[in-house]
């Protein structure tokens, strides 16, 4: 069965590290014969939840007008959410965490239209690495949101030890990516 995969970027660094792990974790799920998309987070301005809880009340998740109004379609659609980021903080980005909090908005009782996100990915790089402790606040989070809205997790792929852009190529990560993007 084809599933549809929504890749959510947090890097502000086009052709960086993550950038290119999603890339070739989106090979793998074309390969495999699933639809992807992509949005990039970094480049697509959402202000984050303000806590007005005035979800819905004009028609959409968000009362506000930023770019979470292009990104709620292809949210709505999705059957698989990925989250790929640089390690900032110990953390996802700031630009994904606010993409992350408005998913609040379909977490209302009220809510006309619910997820149809069932599995979830986390795709991660950083100078640091797992070995020390460095994704522990990333883990946590991603786990977090998982159990919280009962989605299966298909995969955590942590890639450490890298900071300038393009390193991943020299570590055989992308290749895994590739691998774990084809057994979705």
């Amino acid at each position: 069965m084809s599933k549809k995969v929504l890749v959510l970027t947090g890097s502000p660094r086009q052709l960086g590290n993550s950038a290119l792990l999603a890339d070739a974790f989106i090979q793998g799920v074309k390969a495999a014969g699933h639809t992807a998309q992509v949005f990039e987070t970094a480049f697509h301005p959402i202000s984050p939840c303000k806590a007005c809880d005035k979800c819905w009340t004009k028609g959409k998740p968000c009362i506000f007008n930023d770019d979470f109004d292009k990104l709620a379609p292809m949210l709505e659609e999705a059957d698989v959410l990925v989250f790929c980021t640089p390690l900032y903080w110990f953390n996802m980005t700031a630009q994904l965490k606010a993409a992350v909090d408005k998913l609040y908005a379909y977490m209302k009782p009220h809510a006309p239209r619910k997820l149809n996100i069932k599995e979830c990915v986390l795709l991660a790089t950083a100078e640091g690495n797992e070995a020390d402790g460095d994704y522990e606040g990333l883990k946590a989070t991603y786990k977090a949101i998982a159990d919280y809205l009962k989605w299966t997790n298909r995969g955590m792929m942590l890639v450490g030890n890298i900071g300038n852009a393009g390193e991943i190529i020299k570590t055989g990560k992308l290749k895994e990516a590739l691998d774990l993007g084809k057994n979705l």
